[in-house]
């Protein structure tokens, strides 16, 4: 079992959107989002769409390793589902960019997320 698949992460409209269906598991005891299952999809997101575009860039695949991650808690609901949507700031041979939002019910914006990451030769 992947990481997406541990946490309930499925793949929306296009590559650059994933979801979440909370269940209990995913609840802290106020019943409210646990904060990192929100950080979670940001950042599983986040690292896929920086591999693609790298890919589609510089024509070959690596794994994109994230080095940082910031991330700004603006709200936060109880159940329902999250949805992230990424888009690149900048990709580049060294360093990629990568803003990620996570928004609930009603498009409400739970958190930003912007994520760097850098590019690691895989073998095989």
């Amino acid at each position: 079992m992947t990481f997406n698949e541990h946490i309930g992460m499925t793949f929306g409209g296009n590559e650059n959107e994933a979801q979440i269906k909370i269940e209990d598991h995913h609840k802290n005891p106020t019943g409210n989002i646990n904060g990192g299952v929100i950080i979670s999809l940001a950042d599983n997101l986040s690292t896929g769409v920086a591999g693609r575009h790298w890919q589609s860039r510089f024509g070959h695949q690596v794994f994109m390793v994230g080095v940082d991650l910031h991330a700004v808690m603006l709200a936060n609901q109880v159940g329902g589902t999250i949805t992230a949507r990424s888009e690149p700031v900048r990709v580049g041979k060294r360093v990629t960019v990568i803003r990620t939002s996570v928004f609930g019910t009603d498009e409400k914006l739970l958190a930003e997320v912007t994520t760097t990451h850098v590019p690691v030769e895989t073998s095989g």
